[in-house]
C-alpha cells in the first residue's frame, strides 16, 4: 500500500531508516509554467531491502502540506554516508538548493552513469526501466497539475513508480561503472552538478544564454542590460523571464534601440503588458545604460567566441574522430564533446572543455593531434580508424 507523508514528524521517521541505508532514490514532481521558481509539490523516495533492491519501503512526500517541514529530508540529503539517486538530476537539485539550501552528497545521476556506460545520449527513465529493470512505466499521469489537492491513486502510482524501479538501476549501473573502472568519470561529472554556483542565476551574466549572430559590441551592451533588467524583474516576482519579454522580444529591442513608450509602441513582438508601467520604463532605462556605456566597456561575444573562424574541414573531421571515440568506448558523444567544443577546436581555440579530464583521455588528445596534423583518419569496412602520422 503505498504512503503519503504529511507530517514532519513520519518524514523524520523514514529519513531515520535512510540514515541507516546505503543509498536513497529520490524523485519530485514540481511545477515551472507560472513562476520563476520551481514549486515542489510531491517528494518521492525509496531504500533497498535486505532480500534485494525492490523488497524496501518507498513513499510519497506532500510538501503542500500544512505544518510539514522538509528539514529532515535535508539533513538527509547532507549525509554522506547514504548515497543519494536521482535520473537527470538538475532541476531536483536546483530545487533543493532555492529551497533548503543543499545539495545532496554523495550523488549518483542515473542518466550520466547510463551515457558513461553505453547506453546513448540522454537516456530517459523509462527505457532504463526497460533495459535494466524488466518493468515498464505508467504514462496516464504524465501531464498532471502535481499542486493540485488531492492527488489519485494513479498519480501517486505513477509518482512512486520513478523512485521504486531506479533502486535496481542504481545498483546495476553502479556495478557496471566499478567493472569498467569509470566510476571516476561519473564522479568528475557530477561535481558540476554538486556545485552551488550552478544553480546562481545574476542578473547580469543572463545575456549569455541568449543566442544571437549579432557580435556589435553596442547591440550586446544593450542585450545585456535588457536580460540583467528581465532576470531581476521575474526574480523578484516570481515570473517565467517569458512573461516579461521573450528572447525574440529582446534581440528586436537591442536592435532597435528604443528611446521612448512611443518607440516601444511599434516594436513587433513586445507583449501588450509590458509596453507601460514598470516593465516599459525597465526597458527604457536599459537601453540607455547600453547606449551610454563607453566604447571601451563594451563586451564581446561569450566565450570570446563572436569574431572566430571556425575551419569547416576540420571541425567536419572532429565530428569523425568524436564518432570513432564514442563508438569505441561506447560513451555518448553529447557527453565527450559539444559541437561548441568541435568548433572553437576547429577556430584554433584550447581552453575547452573537451580538453580536460578524463575527455582529454578519450577524445582530447588525439583532437589536439588531429588539428595540429600528427594524425590521420582512414576508413576500415564501417568503422573510422585512426592513424598516427
Amino acid at each position: 500500500m503505498m504512503e503519503l507523508i504529511t507530517t514532519t514528524e513520519r518524514l523524520a521517521e523514514f529519513c531515520a531508516l535512510a540514515h541507516a541505508a546505503p543509498y536513497v532514490t529520490v524523485d519530485t514532481e514540481f511545477l515551472r509554467e507560472r513562476t520563476y521558481y520551481s514549486k515542489l509539490c510531491l517528494l518521492q523516495m525509496a531504500l533497498p531491502g535486505e532480500g534485494g533492491p525492490q523488497d524496501g519501503p518507498a513513499v510519497l512526500v506532500d510538501p503542500l502540506a500544512k505544518g510539514l517541514s522538509l528539514e529532515p529530508f535535508y539533513v538527509l540529503l547532507r549525509d554522506e554516508t547514504t548515497v543519494k539517486v536521482l535520473h537527470a538530476a538538475r532541476q531536483d537539485l536546483e530545487i533543493f538548493y532555492i529551497d533548503g539550501g543543499t545539495l545532496p552528497r554523495p550523488l549518483f545521476d542515473t542518466q550520466i552513469a547510463a551515457m558513461v556506460c553505453g547506453f546513448g545520449d540522454q537516456i530517459g527513465y523509462e527505457t532504463l526501466v526497460r533495459k535494466l529493470a524488466k518493468g515498464s512505466v505508467d504514462k496516464s499521469s504524465r501531464f498532471t497539475d502535481w499542486s493540485a489537492r488531492p492527488l489519485s491513486e494513479a498519480q501517486l502510482r505513477y509518482a512512486l513508480a520513478d523512485v521504486t524501479h531506479l533502486r535496481v538501476i542504481y545498483e546495476r549501473l553502479s556495478r557496471q561503472l566499478k567493472d569498467s573502472g569509470r566510476d571516476a568519470w561519473v564522479a568528475e561529472e557530477l561535481a558540476t552538478l554538486n556545485d552551488p554556483e550552478t544553480y546562481v542565476t545574476r542578473p547580469e551574466e543572463a545575456w549569455k544564454r541568449i543566442k544571437t549572430r549579432n557580435d556589435s559590441g553596442r547591440f550586446l551592451a544593450i542585450m545585456r542590460e535588457l536580460a540583467a533588467f528581465r532576470e531581476a524583474h521575474a526574480q523578484s516576482r516570481d515570473v517565467p523571464r517569458s512573461r516579461v519579454y521573450k528572447d525574440d522580444a529582446l534581440l528586436e529591442l537591442a536592435a532597435l534601440k528604443p528611446q521612448t513608450h512611443e518607440d516601444l509602441g511599434r516594436t513587433r513582438l513586445l507583449l501588450r503588458e509590458a509596453r507601460r508601467g514598470d516593465i516599459a520604463e525597465g526597458i527604457l532605462a536599459a537601453v540607455k545604460r547600453g547606449m551610454d556605456l563607453p566604447l571601451k566597456d563594451l563586451p564581446e561575444a561569450p566565450n570570446g567566441r563572436g569574431n572566430i573562424q571556425v575551419n569547416p574541414a576540420l571541425a567536419d573531421l572532429l565530428r569523425v574522430l568524436l564518432k570513432a571515440k564514442s563508438d569505441e568506448t561506447d560513451v555518448a558523444a553529447r557527453l565527450i564533446a559539444s559541437a561548441s567544443d568541435l568548433d572553437s577546436l576547429a577556430a584554433g581555440l584550447r581552453d575547452v572543455p573537451a580538453l580536460k579530464g578524463w575527455r582529454a583521455e578519450v577524445f582530447g588528445a588525439d583532437a589536439l593531434k588531429l588539428c595540429e596534423g600528427q594524425l590521420g583518419l582512414a576508413v576500415r569496412g564501417e568503422r573510422v580508424q585512426v592513424i598516427a602520422l
